[in-house]
């Protein structure tokens, strides 16, 4: 561990550095390492699409390993879409071959004179002439890279979306696997930056392959023996989270007016999905799971067309909240938006919110180009979707977010609209999951839902005593929050060595197995306690850089909705959610002020992150 490639576009150049091995010994790799990058280079009053903004790949110590599931890389830059931390994901086969070709680390920095594309061939690193593939959609742009590498070559891009500076615009790998969080793709296209190619053909050196052998079987038995992960993640993938999702009153549905759909199941659950659309699982490196989808529309107005997904997130944004009943049509919409490099989580939030604002009046038929933003107009959708990624009419003021569109038309226009710090909530409720609430506010990239996945405690039930969960979790409960604080750090835990979180949404893969499978990969001992302190050791970190960007307690938010209109239906029905109750408790877990919700110096001490104090 510990070699970074620092390619700077406005001055052409390119450098490598050997990263400080304290950094690897705290921070451990991935998220951590990036982060910890991230803040070396920062710059609280530089803005996010400013050329000396890093976006930074990072690998974890566990990628192009035998160890399951662990194909994941992790993209960190200042996000255009919120100002906090922008922390994205994805997996693919990118993460390996950026590690294969002796690289743990990529920053980028700097703006090209003109578009450009990054070519990686191990350490032969060159800056090449973008301009055929500028303006191109995300497959032609795969494919022009692997002509002129080969098709060995991995590749993540952006597409139209990125280019044109949308706010949510995601960087894509595989042609359907986004880094969707935050605007990525954005930050790429600032930098006149569209593409990265990477061929690898190094092997990973391991401290002790026997002990990781034994170490990965002991996680694909985790793996097998968790019902819901063998049982419907790997069979159905992420769309197998449907049902049960809307059985716990955690399905937000009609823009988040109801939080369940119990009349959709027939038409958007995992059955529906795999008998309407002609389906090809897809696993990313190292993945034993298999929960990607590749599909294609057997009949009505898009028959023939194919590609990705859509997973469960771009069902419940299009579907459930935009009340779009047909997998088909949610398909398409899904497949124009990977192609046009645009986040499903965001996209379908803000078209869900535009329609409330149409119903309401907020937004009228003038305004919205003379597109009639119905409920469940799928042809709508698809023109919106397509002007937001291009910036055309009214895309245009929706490409800002549905933050900054609701303070340009005024009035209640923000009432309706559902992001935490400028980012839109994923498909995740929180009124029947009050550690869902929690995890949505606190996020340092702004709403989110796998931060963690807190519902799998208190809406599904599950306990895991080597987290210290060993009694159930009231969903209802508004205090008593400090559970959270474990399972956040599981959850980190999978970002920092290179992990899909998938493998332990459901708590199959145990935390103590990952140190098991850390410790023999890099010679580091590692047990369960060191591990969850590195996780500790990051989520501190983060809240810290946020805060030097202004961000606090203050910020810590939900929508109006969610706090004050009771759910009219499900497991939460009569629940509103009492955020300070629930934040109070948190907070006290984590060592953090309660009044500003940043850590106290002891904490800091105790962590090792005492030079972070401002």
């Amino acid at each position: 561990m510990g070699k970074a490639l620092l390619v700077d576009l406005g001055k052409g150049s390119t450098e490598s550095l050997d990263l400080p091995q304290e950094w690897c010994k705290d921070f451990l790799g991935g998220e951590g390492l990036a982060v910890r990058m991230f803040y070396e280079y920062m710059d609280p009053d530089r803005e996010p699409f400013d050329p000396d903004t890093p976006i930074i790949f990072a690998t974890g110590p566990l990628n192009g390993t035998r160890a399951p599931a662990c194909g994941r890389l992790v993209v960190v830059f200042r996000s255009p879409a919120t100002g906090t931390l922008g922390i994205t994901n994805v997996g693919g086969h990118f993460a390996p071959a950026l590690k294969k070709a002796g690289w743990d680390v990529l920053m980028v920095k700097g703006k090209a004179a003109k578009s450009v594309w990054l070519s990686i061939n191990d350490d032969q690193v060159t800056i090449e002439d973008a301009s055929e593939i500028w303006g191109k959609k995300v497959s032609l742009t795969e494919e022009y890279v692997h002509e002129k590498m080969g098709k060995g070559a991995q590749v993540v891009s952006i597409g139209p979306a990125g280019e044109n500076l949308v706010r949510f615009s995601c960087i894509m790998t595989d042609k359907h696997r986004s880094a969707g969080r935050g605007g990525g793709g954005a930050m790429m296209g600032s930098k006149n930056l569209k593409a990265i190619g990477i061929m690898g053909t190094q092997s990973v050196s391991l401290a002790d392959p026997d002990a990781l052998k034994l170490a990965s079987a002991k996680a694909m038995d985790e793996i097998k023996a968790e019902p819901f992960t063998s049982g419907l993640l790997s069979p159905y993938g992420t769309p197998g989270f449907y049902n049960s999702i809307s059985g716990t009153g955690t399905l937000p549905t009609k823009n988040w007016q109801r939080t369940s759909y119990p009349e959709s199941h027939d038409v958007l659950g995992h059955e529906a999905y795999h008998n309407t659309l002609e389906v090809k699982s897809y696993a990313c490196a190292q993945c034993p799971i298999s929960c990607g989808r590749k599909s294609t529309i057997k009949e009505g107005p898009y028959v023939g067309e194919s590609g990705g997904g859509p997973e469960y997130e771009t069902l419940g944004a299009f579907g459930s909240k935009c009340l779009i009943n047909d997998v088909s049509a949610v398909a398409k919409i899904g497949y124009d938006c990977n192609e046009m490099g645009l986040d499903t989580i965001s996209a379908g939030q803000i078209v869900a919110t535009a329609m409330e604002w149409y119903e309401r009046g907020i937004l009228d038929q003038e305004q919205s180009d003379g597109i009639e933003l119905t409920w469940g107009n799928v042809e709508a959708t698809l023109e919106i979707v397509r002007r937001m990624a291009y910036r055309e009419g009214i895309g245009d003021l929706l490409a800002e977010g549905s933050k900054r569109a609701a303070e340009k038309l005024g009035g209640d226009a923000v009432d309706y609209t559902f992001e935490v710090k400028g980012l839109e909530m994923a498909s995740c409720g929180v009124r029947a999951s009050k550690g869902e609430a929690v995890v949505h506010a606190v996020s340092p990239r702004g709403a989110d839902h796998l931060r963690p996945y807190a519902s799998v405690i208190d809406a599904f039930g599950y306990l895991e005593e080597e987290l210290g969960i060993k009694e159930k979790q009231d969903p209802l409960l508004d205090g008593n929050k400090g559970w959270v604080k474990p399972v956040q750090e599981l959850s980190m835990a999978t970002n920092l060595i290179g992990a899909c979180l998938f493998a332990s949404i459901c708590l199959a893969v145990k935390g103590s197995t990952w140190a098991g499978m850390y410790s023999a990969a890099t010679g580091q001992k590692c047990s369960l306690e060191d591990l969850l302190l590195a996780s500790e050791r990051v989520i501190n970190m983060e809240r810290m850089i946020n805060f030097s960007f202004g961000f606090d307690r203050k910020d810590d938010k939900l929508p109006k909705r969610l706090l004050k209109e009771p759910a009219p239906d499900g497991p939460g029905e009569g629940q509103v959610v009492d955020l300070d109750t629930a934040l109070d408790s948190y907070y006290e877990a984590m060592g953090w002020d309660i009044a500003t919700g940043i850590p106290k110096p002891e904490k800091l001490q105790e962590l090792g992150l005492s030079w972070m104090q401002l």
